[in-house]
């Protein structure tokens, strides 16, 4: 039935068996709320992966690896839907804790935090990683950053390539082997940055934070199209969407998951309808934004989208 304001909300049904893609489209039939906004970041995202002249970029914010989210972006790069990945160092870092064979671990809510500091147990929420994780960590990038030669000048981008090449497992290994560039602009923000410190003081390499600029908007006036998914905020949201502010036109696809609210003036939080003032998307875009738990809407989004894809 349709109204003079949009088409009558239909009630949602929902059966055993049903699959991913069934229920993302029941919740597109009720088309309330955030269930109605999964539902149209998945048409988005599908025109977006169907399209073959989009350069497709993929955001990383928030400790999405430690809630078990990194095996997702992962199987993302294998099948050749991301074309750029942007990443906090902190997702980058714990992807290198699980490659070299260290876990994350589910922790018990009734143990206080100045005990696991004692114990030597660092906690996010509700996942406890223990230091002897770091101590292997620091081995290994030591070891992988020494190969780089005295007085040599490298990207980031150059520096996590040499890095996942080292690894048989997770983003950055899938990421080297598929050719797929990782940016990560505020490295120094993390435990990649802090190690590679260490190894300054001691040996001539520079990593030149402006040294991945080129490749990047090469990339970005070369598309005749982008497209973006964005898992959270922060730096990677605005490194993506500023590298189309050079180019003529602005992003055609985009879909955010973020549990930031938009009337605090944060970027975390800002629409993407905000991002069309600037000219990072086009007037022409379709862009969907799904408040709430990206470990809940990430694989919700993804699984829905691949079952149409292979439908």
């Amino acid at each position: 039935m349709t109204f003079k304001y949009g088409e009558a909300v239909q009630q949602a049904r929902v059966h055993p068996g049903m699959t991913v893609g069934e229920l993302v489209d029941e919740l597109g039939k009720a088309g309330a709320y955030n269930g109605g906004s999964l539902w149209q970041a998945v048409n988005i995202y599908e025109r977006m992966l169907r399209d073959e002249k989009a350069l497709k970029f993929f955001g990383l914010s928030g400790a999405m690896v430690p809630g078990g989210m990194g095996g997702i972006v992962t199987d993302l790069i294998e099948r050749g839907h991301i074309d750029v990945l942007v990443s906090t160092g902190a997702n980058l870092t714990h992807d290198v804790i699980e490659a070299i064979g260290c876990h994350h671990y589910h922790g018990a809510s009734d143990v206080s935090d100045a005990e696991l500091c004692e114990e030597g147990v660092n906690r996010i929420y509700d996942i406890f990683l223990p230091n002897e994780a770091f101590i292997r960590f620091e081995e290994f990038l030591q070891d992988a950053y020494s190969s780089l030669p005295e007085g040599s000048t490298v990207s980031i981008s150059d520096l996590l390539g040499r890095i996942g090449s080292r690894l048989d497992t997770g983003i950055l290994s899938a990421a080297a082997k598929a050719g797929v560039p990782v940016y990560c602009p505020a490295i120094q923000d993390s435990m990649i940055g802090l190690q590679y410190w260490l190894f300054s003081q001691t040996h001539r390499v520079t990593v030149s934070a402006f040294a991945d600029m080129p490749g990047l908007l090469d990339r970005c006036f070369e598309a005749e199209r982008a497209g973006t998914i964005l898992v959270g905020g922060g730096v990677p949201k605005n490194y993506i969407l500023q590298s189309k502010l050079m180019t003529e036109t602005g992003f055609d696809y985009a879909v955010q998951l973020t549990g930031d609210r938009p009337d605090l003036g944060g970027l975390s939080g800002a629409t993407l309808d905000e991002a069309r003032s600037w000219g990072k998307l086009t007037g022409e875009a379709t862009a969907a934004t799904v408040y709430g738990d990206a470990t809940i809407n990430l694989p919700l989004l993804v699984a829905a989208t691949l079952e149409r894809l292979e439908r």
